[in-house]
């Protein structure tokens, strides 16, 4: 199933508000928003993947619509899925995208150093 174009445009307004250095990449099936060289928020399917403080996961896990992420048979700290379904208003998506942003700030750059070169 391809990814919810129209949620991710509601994601691209939210982020475009206040951030420049931002670099969208089709990943997982769907699209990630790569916020400073950092995985912050995307869209899989009909839900949105939040990457968030894993001390707030405990404090988010049993809201509404989230889930945690789950690629690889292991549970993901830090990384959650929220459904559409609970995402129909613009307060209710920002929430969300907010608390990814509010961790992108000291999230570790998902950028690979580029090798030095021998002299």
């Amino acid at each position: 199933m391809p990814y919810n174009e129209k949620l991710a445009d509601r994601i691209r307004e939210i982020i475009s508000l206040t951030h420049k250095n931002v670099e969208e990449k089709k990943m997982f099936s769907g699209l990630c928003f790569m916020v400073n060289d950092k995985m912050c928020v995307g869209v899989h399917e009909d839900r949105i993947m939040v990457r968030l403080d894993p001390e707030v996961f405990d404090a988010v896990i049993d809201k509404d619509g989230c889930e945690p992420m789950n690629f690889t048979g292991k549970i993901m700290r830090g990384f959650v899925f929220v459904n559409e379904s609970v995402l129909k208003t613009k307060k209710q998506l920002d929430y969300w995208v907010q608390l990814a942003l509010a961790y992108n700030k000291f999230a570790k750059s998902s950028k690979k150093p580029g090798k030095k070169k021998k002299n």
